[in-house]
Formats: C-alpha cells, structure tokens, sequence
C-alpha cells in the first residue's frame, strides 16, 4: 500500500472518530430545543446521551467478539453507514420514542466502531510508529468538543435541532465512503496490530480501573465545567464559548504533540498527563474564584485530559492480553462507564455539596488512579522474580515483535 493513501486512509478514520463523538453528545447542546418539540422534559432528552452510553457497554464487547472475523474495510465502512442511516432517521424523527430508537440503534456500531479502528489505523503503519498514529487518529475526538458540539449547537439554534442531526448524517455518510475507497482490505488475521506487543493481563486489568477512576473524575467535572465557570470563577455567560474553546484547542495542540513520545514513554506519558489532570482540576477547587488562575487551569485540564485518551489507548494495545479489537472494546465499555458515572455522581455533588466541590472530587479520583499504576508498576518491579522490562516507562521499538515485521505484510492493496 502506498504511504500516501494510508495517510489518506487515516484522515478518514479520523473524521469518523470526529462524527461519532460529536454525535455521541450532540443533544447536550440541543436540550432546549428538542424538549419542547417533541413534548418531553429537558431530563428525558437527556436520556438520549445516558441511553446511547448505556447500550454501548453492554454491546461493545460481545459484538467486538461476533464480528471478529469479518473484514475490516466493509465492518467499519458497513458500522459508519448504519450510523449515519440511524442519524438521518434521528433529524426526521416524528417523536421521541423513534429519536431514542435511532441513537440506540446508531450506539450499537459505536462499540465494534472503537474496538476496530485504532488496531486497523497502526496496521497501515511501521511498528515503531503506534503512538504517533494514534495520537494522529486522536485528534478527531478532540476536535469534536472544541469544534463539532459547538458548532452543531450554533445550527442547531439558527436553523432547529434536526439541521444538525442532518448535517452529521451527511459527514458520516462522506466518512463512510471515504473509508471505503481508501482503506485497504485487511482480514484480522493480517494486521500487524491484532495482538499487542507486550501482553500482560494484570497490567491490562489495572490500566481499565485506572481509565475509570480518570474519566469518572474528569467527566464529573467537564460535564459541570460551565457552571463551575459562571457560579464560582465569576465569567459571564457570554464568555463561556471563548473559555470552552480554550479548553478544546488546548486539547487537540495536546493530543497533536503527545504522539512525539509516546511510543518511547507509553506508561510514563500517561502518569505526567494523569499527574497534570490532578494538577489542574485540585487547583480549579483551591483557587478557581479568580478568573486570571481559572483560565490557565483549564487549559490544562483539557490538554492534559484529551492527550491522555490517546495515551491510554496506546498503552491498552501495548499490553492487551488477547487481541487488540477485545482490549479497545473493553476500553470503551470503561470509559463509557466513567462519563455515565461522571455525570451522576456529578449531578449528585452538585445538588448536595455544590458545584466548587466537584473539581475537587474529580482531582481525588485521578490521584487514585495515579496511585493505583504506579503502585502496580512499582511492586512487579519489587517482585522476585521481575525481569527488567524497559518497555513499561520507556518503549524501544526495536524490542517490539512487531517491529520485525515488514509493513507491506499487514495490508493488502
């Protein structure tokens, strides 16, 4: 396969990592505006978010396992467009009942979706490039809180709710098409990404406990960050959009940079972006009163956090202990369960404590987390019979088994 066309390849698996997201949480945006017209409360059009998360850990994983002989091209090319159908099903939909219909629908491709796409992205690519690649796959996810919420939100208020159901019904259908003219036919049994380098049970358990911790205590602060920044930093309301934005761009340079090191620094990189997280989310509770502190912090939180999904699903294909489809399918069911458990226990917080108190739960969470990896790490390296393994803090690539292989062997064009 031609280099050139998997660069071409990995843009358009990045564009639908971008749809998916932003589809994932568009109705936050559009809450007020597709209540009213379809008869229901703002909690109930909230379920649509909930609802979409709930289906996708309980799917992910069995239909990872049903389709794990299927042929990547038309399984992600097939995944997208039923996506999209259900998408444009939800810009028309004449009830709730049929707009609930349609998201579950769409979420039941969400998990095969995450489970196949990074493994096929560093198939189109040497070894010794996997954390870059990710990093690059990556910045569709970012993007889509900086650029695709806001801006769905932004149509959805000049033209109504289903402008922006149908505006990322066409994107996925031209994602769709994208991935299945660009991508090469691949069978799982040729990619080189299908079993990861280092497979190591215990390392993969404590990493998905660890992703729950982090995106529970993060997404309990994201999902109330806007209240944070009106109620205690003091910000007008008209200034949110900039502060979102910063927190969003900072996200994606984030993400961008962090595939540099990634592949030399796997676990390392995680415990620094985990460690600036906490940084950032504990000083939001300490000193987040005053706007000039508040607006650094934030950046922080949300380069930190961002780079750190793609830090953490580098490391997960690192030492997956089966194939890597299985282990992004159990990283989306963690970290589906932390943005659910997030937002309640958030909402819970928020009704009994406040919202100052909420970053600072967030902070305790990831410093658990933190604690709980390199806890982990530090006793198998106390451990008698510990080989040194350069490859947990620092990764060479030429150690990877993968690394042997030639690239042309894991795609077929």
């Amino acid at each position: 396969m031609h280099e050139r066309r998997a660069v071409y390849a990995l843009a358009a698996l990045s564009a639908a990592t971008f749809c998916y997201v932003t589809t994932e949480v568009l109705p936050i945006g559009l809450l007020t505006l597709i209540a009213p017209d379809l008869g229901r409360s703002r909690s109930e059009a909230g379920l649509l978010v909930t609802g979409y998360a709930v289906v996708v850990m309980i799917v992910a994983l069995p239909l990872t396992r049903v389709t794990r002989r299927v042929p990547r091209r038309p399984l992600l090319a097939g995944a997208l467009g039923v996506f999209a159908a259900a998408t444009a099903v939800s810009a028309f939909a004449t009830s709730y009942e049929v707009l609930l219909a349609a998201r579950l629908v769409s979420a039941t491709t969400n998990g095969v979706f995450w489970a196949v796409v990074f493994p096929v992205a560093i198939s189109m690519f040497p070894a010794n490039l996997r954390g870059r690649i990710v990093a690059r796959l990556s910045i569709g996810n970012a993007l889509g809180p900086v650029l695709g919420v806001p801006l769905s939100t932004w149509l959805g208020g000049q033209a109504g709710w289903r402008a922006a159901f149908v505006a990322m019904a066409v994107f996925g259908f031209v994602s769709c098409i994208a991935v299945a003219l660009l991508l090469p036919s691949v069978t799982p049994q040729q990619r080189a990404g299908d079993i990861g380098p280092m497979p190591d049970r215990p390392r993969f358990v404590v990493l998905l406990l660890a992703t729950i911790l982090a995106v529970t205590g993060a997404m309990g602060a994201f999902t109330y960050m806007t209240v944070f920044l009106l109620d205690v930093s003091g910000f007008a309301a008209a200034s949110l959009g900039l502060l979102l934005f910063v927190q969003g761009s900072f996200g994606v340079a984030g993400t961008w940079a962090v595939g540099r090191v990634l592949d030399r620094f796997p676990l390392g990189v995680v415990l620094v972006l985990l460690g600036l997280l906490t940084a950032a989310m504990l000083g939001l509770y300490g000193v987040g009163a005053s706007k000039a502190l508040a607006i650094p912090l934030l950046a922080v939180a949300g380069m930190s956090f961002s780079s750190l999904i793609a830090g953490i699903q580098h490391r997960v294909m690192q030492v997956a202990p089966s194939t890597t489809d299985m282990a992004s399918a159990s990283l989306s069911v963690a970290f589906n369960f932390g943005l659910a458990a997030g937002s309640l226990i958030g909402a819970g917080l928020l009704a009994a404590a406040g919202v100052r108190v909420i970053p600072l739960f967030g902070g305790l969470l990831t410093a658990v987390a933190i604690a709980l990896l390199a806890g982990h790490e530090m006793s198998r390296r106390r451990g008698r019979n510990h080989k040194p393994d350069h490859s947990s803090w620092s990764a060479r690539p030429s150690r990877s088994r993968d690394a042997e292989k030639p690239p042309a062997t894991s795609v077929r064009t």
